[in-house]
């Protein structure tokens, strides 16, 4: 009963080469690579946060020319003030604000859009627009003198330029 023992070679043992190693390693880098993009939040909220302001100031900027279309090609009384520098648009009990509300909603607006970030976009009644309210939207308004042509902008973004002219 004797055993046959067999010395185990270097040959003789299991184990990873070199470049199996270097693909598990790539494949783990990968991995992490993806799921450190797809775990971004911030980056997520800003993105749809600028996809709001983008929406709004088309929103803001067809509310105005649809009002131009309705009423044989005047303008709203509200944006005849506005001029070549941005202004807020709003109403502040300061002044200085191009308050387009009396003028496009809730004909063509629902109610003014109000950015999405809480800092620029408040309000202190039930909508925007409530009569005696004051509210800053957040966005600006500017005009070509030589063209006529309007520039909402939203000047808040966040890591981008949001502007729409027509």
């Amino acid at each position: 009963m004797f055993l046959r023992t067999r010395k185990k070679t270097l040959a003789d043992q299991g184990g990873f080469t070199l470049i199996e190693l270097l693909v598990v390693i790539g494949i783990l880098a990968i991995l992490l690579a993806i799921t450190l993009l797809a775990l971004n939040p911030t980056q997520h909220f800003q993105g749809a946060r600028n996809a709001q302001r983008s929406s709004d100031v088309a929103a803001i900027l067809d509310g105005i020319y649809e009002y131009e279309a309705a009423h044989s090609g005047n303008l709203p009384p509200s944006v005849s003030s506005a001029t070549a520098t941005p202004t807020p648009i709003g109403s502040d009990t300061v002044g200085g604000d191009i308050d387009t509300c009396p003028d496009i909603v809730p004909t063509y607006l629902a109610d003014m859009p109000l950015d999405p970030n809480s800092t620029y976009g408040t309000k202190t009644g039930a909508t925007a627009c409530a009569a005696g309210q004051n509210y800053e939207t957040g966005y600006t308004i500017a005009k070509s003198v030589a063209s006529n042509r309007f520039t909402i902008a939203a000047p808040h973004a966040e890591n981008a330029t949001i502007s729409v002219t027509r």
